[in-house]
C-alpha cells in the first residue's frame, strides 16, 4: 500500500533575478502545494519585489485545486501591488488559463528570459 497520494509532490526554487522573483515549480500542483508554494512566494516577495514570476516549465501535473491556489496567490500578489507573470506552461495549461481567464491577471510568457526581458523593457 502506498501513502505517496498523501505527500506533496512538489518542489519550489526561488532566487531573484534582475528585481524580480523567480520561482521555478517542478511536479504537481495539487492542494498539497499549498504551503510549499505560500512559503516559496514569501520568500520570492521578500523584499517586496515589484514582480513575482511562476516558472511551470518543470510541472507535471495541476488541478483544479492548484488553479485555486493561484487565484489565491494572486489575490495576495495584488494586495501587495505586485505583478504577477508566468512562463514555461504547456499548450494544455495555456488553454487552462485562458479558459480561467487567469491570462487576463498573470501575465504569460514562453520563457523565463521573455519575461525577464519584459520587466527590463518596463
Amino acid at each position: 500500500m502506498s501513502v505517496s497520494a498523501s505527500q506533496p509532490n512538489i518542489q519550489m526554487h526561488v532566487r531573484q533575478e534582475d528585481g524580480v522573483g523567480v520561482i521555478a515549480i517542478q511536479g504537481e500542483m495539487t492542494g498539497f502545494a499549498e504551503e510549499a508554494l505560500m512559503n516559496a512566494y514569501n520568500e520570492a516577495s521578500d523584499g517586496a519585489c515589484p514582480v513575482v514570476l511562476l516558472d511551470f516549465s518543470g510541472l507535471e501535473y495541476m488541478n483544479s485545486t492548484g488553479i485555486g491556489l493561484l487565484v489565491t496567490l494572486l489575490i495576495r500578489a495584488q494586495r501587495q501591488s505586485q505583478r504577477l507573470l508566468a512562463c514555461g506552461l504547456s499548450e494544455h495549461y495555456r488553454q487552462i488559463f485562458d479558459l480561467t481567464r487567469l491570462n487576463e491577471a498573470i501575465g504569460l510568457y514562453d520563457s523565463q528570459a521573455e519575461a525577464l526581458a519584459a520587466v527590463a523593457a518596463g
